[in-house]
């Protein structure tokens, strides 16, 4: 069974979805790769993941980088966890980009190579927007590159974050 819940965002509508114990997808609503069958699915109620997610967001949306983290449970391929997990590690208000992440995925796993692509499609398909923090990569160039809920929110939360690019 599934539970999801709406957010209001400064910057749109956000529904989080949980398996009753834990965060498993966040993000803005209709944005691309939403969970529309999951969320359909999903029955609407009051959660204590969804208020640690809610006063989560609170904090970030002010301004402040918060200094907990809600309970989460990620479904992925080794590959998306791995590179989910180095995401986690990059700090408020810094950015990095998709190239780096793949740096540090071929060290930290000893590979002789990794596809960039496949890189950027598990940064792209991040199950917990803002709080897996997918926003603060950017491309080799320092600009902005692609963002399942739109260009103009990653931008958005950099500036929240006071991120130089």
């Amino acid at each position: 069974m599934y539970y999801s819940c709406g957010y209001s965002s400064p910057l749109g509508p956000m529904t989080a979805v949980s398996d009753g114990r834990d965060l498993i997808y966040l993000g803005f609503d209709a944005q691309r790769h939403f969970p529309f069958e999951l969320v359909g699915q999903s029955l609407r109620k009051d959660l204590p993941v969804f208020d640690s997610t809610g006063q989560w967001l609170d904090i970030y949306f002010n301004g402040r980088n918060p200094d907990f983290v809600p309970r989460i449970r990620l479904v992925g391929t080794p590959f998306r966890l791995d590179v989910w997990r180095i995401l986690m590690g990059i700090e408020y208000g810094r950015v990095t980009t998709y190239k780096s992440v793949a740096m540090q995925l071929l060290e930290e796993k000893g590979l002789s190579s990794v596809s960039f692509q496949a890189v950027g499609s598990a940064i792209g398909h991040n199950p917990v927007s803002i709080i897996i923090p997918c926003h603060r990569v950017i491309n080799s160039r320092g600009g902005l590159s692609s963002y399942a809920g739109g260009l103009d929110r990653k931008e958005s939360l950099l500036k929240i974050e006071k991120a130089y690019f």
